[in-house]
C-alpha cells in the first residue's frame, strides 16, 4: 500500500527532512475511516497504532496510523465535541484484531468507544477510577487520588474435563513490571492463556502536555529504560518534522550509533537470560559479562551507561573524539569474537537445543494476523525492518540487512538475536568510518503555528512510533507513543498454546515484551 494510492481525498503531506519518514495526515469521515482500514488489510499492510484525543477546543477524535510501503498514513476521525453521548467510532478490530486492546485503552483514557466492538472490557482502568473519569479528557486535572477499589476482571473461562486454571502475577519475583497471566491447562499442557496488563498507569501522555515540547524527549526516553534511545529519537523525529527542523548529517549518524549500541546491549542481556531460563547458567554469566563491558563503554564514550537523554531535539547531546571512535570500533571486534564463540557453544549444547527447538512456535500466519513486527516477527518469517524498508538517513547509506528466520520458535528468536548483533556491529563500524564532520546539534525554534509530526524508529524490540501535535510556542497539545509490544502480547498468548506451563518463562523471555509501554 502506497500513500498516493489511498482513498483519502484531501490530505496533508508532512514535510520531510533527511532522517525523517514520509507521513501523510488525512481527516476522514466514518466511511473513509473504514475504507482506509479495509484497503490497508487487502494490501497486507498493517495498523501501527490507535489513540484518542481531545483538542483544546473540546473536539474529540479517533486516530489511527498505518504502515505504507513509502511511509505512514495518519487517519483522523472527528467524533464530536463531547464523547457522551455519541462519542464513538467504527470498530477496527474486525479488520485488524490487534486494534481491540488499543480501542479498549482509548475508552479508558478518553471516553471514546469503539462502536459494536465485541470486547469492551476495561484495559487500563482496573476499577480504581470512577465510571465517569477519563484521565485524558481536558476536564481531568491529572492529580486525582482515588481509593483503591480493584474490580474483578471477567477472564474468559475454559471448561472441560480436567481443565483447571493457574493464575500467575501480577506481582512477580524479581523487578519486572506487574502483569497477570491466567493459564487454562489440562495437566501441564496449556490450552489457553489470557493476559491482563496496565496495572501501573503512569500518566505519561498527560505529562507530555505539562512538559515543554523542547523537553519532551526526556519524558519519551523514560517510557522504557531498555529503549530510551528508540523512544527519544522517535519523539525528536516527530517534533522536528512538526517544526520543520533539519538536523545535521553528523547528528543522524550519532543517533544511529546510539541506537545500534542500545540494540546490542539488549540482545546480549537477553541471550544470557535465555540460557539461564533453559538451565544453562554459564550463558548468563558470560553474556552478562559482555553486556557489562558494553554499557561501561557507553558511560565512557557517551557519559551514560544506558544512553539516557543523549538524543535531544535538534540532534544529540554528546559528540565523540577520534580516539573514542577507535575504541568503539575495537570493542566491536572484541565483542564479535566473543559472541561467535558463545554462539557455537549454544548451538552445540544439547540441553539448550532441546529446550529451544520447537518451543513457543509463533507461525507466520499468527504473526501477520496480529500485525506483529520487530525481532519476534522476523523470527517468524516476516523480515520487515524500518531501517531496511524505509531507509531513513543515515541507514540509506549503510544498507541494513534485516535478519530473518522462518521457524518461529525460541530457537529462531535466539538465532535472530545473534544475527542482529552481527549486523549492528557491522553498522556501528560503518557509521564510525563514515561519520561526517559538522555540528551534532542545531537550534530548535518552537513552532509558530499548530503543527503535527510523526516519528518511526526501529528499536531493538521493533518499531517505535510517536505522533505529536504541538501548538504555537513550546507547547505539546498531544503526544502518543506506541511500543511494538501492543501487537506482540496477543501473539504470545497463541505461542504458548500446546506447550507445558514450565516452558512459559522461556517463551516469555524469548519475546521479552514491554510491560511499561502499555502503562503510559
Amino acid at each position: 500500500m502506497r500513500l498516493e494510492s489511498l482513498p483519502i481525498g484531501a490530505a496533508t503531506r508532512l514535510t520531510r527532512s533527511p532522517g525523517q519518514v514520509p507521513a501523510t495526515i488525512a481527516d476522514v469521515d466514518e466511511s473513509g475511516w473504514l475504507e482506509v482500514a479495509r484497503t490497508a488489510q487487502s494490501d497486507r499492510s498493517r495498523l501501527i497504532a490507535m489513540w484518542g484525543n481531545e483538542a483544546p477546543d473540546g473536539i474529540f477524535s479517533a486516530n489511527a496510523a498505518y504502515e505504507c510501503e513509502d511511509g505512514i498514513l495518519w487517519a483522523r476521525l472527528v467524533t464530536g465535541r463531547s464523547p457522551h453521548p455519541g462519542g464513538s467510532f467504527p470498530d477496527l478490530a474486525v479488520i485488524f484484531p490487534c486494534a481491540s486492546r488499543m480501542q479498549r485503552a482509548i475508552f479508558d483514557l478518553t471516553g471514546l468507544r469503539a462502536r459494536d466492538a465485541q470486547d469492551n472490557r476495561p484495559w487500563l482502568n482496573h476499577g480504581n477510577w470512577p465510571s465517569d473519569y477519563f484521565p485524558l479528557q481536558k476536564q481531568a486535572t491529572g492529580v486525582e487520588r482515588f481509593e483503591s477499589s480493584e474490580a474483578d476482571y471477567p477472564f474468559v473461562q475454559v471448561a472441560g474435563d480436567g481443565v483447571h486454571e493457574i493464575a500467575v502475577g501480577p506481582v512477580h519475583a524479581g523487578i519486572i513490571e506487574p502483569g497477570h497471566f491466567r493459564f487454562s491447562v489440562v495437566g501441564e499442557k496449556v490450552l489457553r492463556l489470557e493476559e491482563r496488563l496496565g496495572y501501573v498507569h503512569r500518566g505519561v501522555e498527560r505529562l507530555f502536555e505539562r512538559t515543554p515540547a523542547s523537553g519532551g524527549h526526556r519524558v519519551a526516553g523514560r517510557i522504557a529504560g531498555d529503549s530510551t534511545v528508540a523512544f527519544s529519537w522517535a519523539y525528536c523525529m516527530a517534533l522536528e518534522q512538526a517544526c520543520g527542523t533539519a538536523i545535521s548529517s553528523r547528528a543522524l549518524y550519532m543517533r544511529a550509533l546510539l541506537l545500534e549500541r542500545e540494540r546490542v546491549a539488549n540482545h546480549l542481556g537477553d541471550l544470557g537470560a535465555l540460557g539461564n531460563d533453559a538451565g544453562f547458567a554459564f550463558g548468563l554469566a558470560q553474556f552478562s559479562r559482555l553486556k557489562e563491558d558494553w554499557i561501561r563503554m557507553n558511560a565512557h564514550a557517551f557519559e551514560h551507561r544506558y544512553l539516557m537523554d543523549r538524543v535531544v531535539p535538534g540532534g544529540v547531546a554528546v559528540d565523540i573524539r577520534p580516539e573514542t571512535g577507535t575504541a568503539l570500533a575495537r570493542q566491536c571486534d572484541h565483542i564479535e569474537r566473543e559472541v561467535h564463540a558463545l554462539r557455537r557453544i549454544y548451538e552445540d549444547q544439547s540441553g539448550l537445543q532441546d529446550r529451544f527447538a520447537g518451543t513457543g512456535r509463533l507461525t507466520a500466519e499468527v504473526a501477520g494476523h496480529f500485525g506483529v513486527r520487530g525481532m519476534v516477527a522476523r523470527a517468524s518469517g516476516h523480515p520487515f525492518d524500518v531501517r531496511a524498508a524505509l531507509q531513513p538517513a543515515p541507514y540509506d547509506e549503510v544498507a541494513v540487512k534485516a535478519a530473518s528466520d522462518p521457524r518461529g520458535d525460541v530457537a529462531a528468536r535466539v538465532a535472530v538475536r545473534f544475527a542482529e548483533i552481527d549486523e549492528s556491529l557491522r553498522l556501528i563500524r560503518a557509521l564510525l568510518a563514515g561519520l561526517p564532520a559538522g555540528p551534532v546539534a542545531v537550534d530548535m525554534k518552537p513552532c509558530t503555528t499548530p503543527s503535527r509530526g510523526t516519528g518511526w524508529v526501529e528499536g531493538w524490540r521493533g518499531d517505535v512510533f510517536v505522533a505529536i501535535e504541538v501548538d504555537a510556542g513550546d507547547v505539546v497539545s498531544r503526544c502518543h507513543c506506541h511500543d511494538p509490544s501492543w501487537q506482540a502480547w496477543p501473539a504470545l498468548e497463541h505461542a504458548i498454546i500446546g506447550n507445558i506451563v514450565a516452558d512459559f518463562p522461556l517463551i516469555n523471555k524469548s519475546f521479552n515484551l514491554n510491560y511499561a509501554g502499555h502503562d503510559l
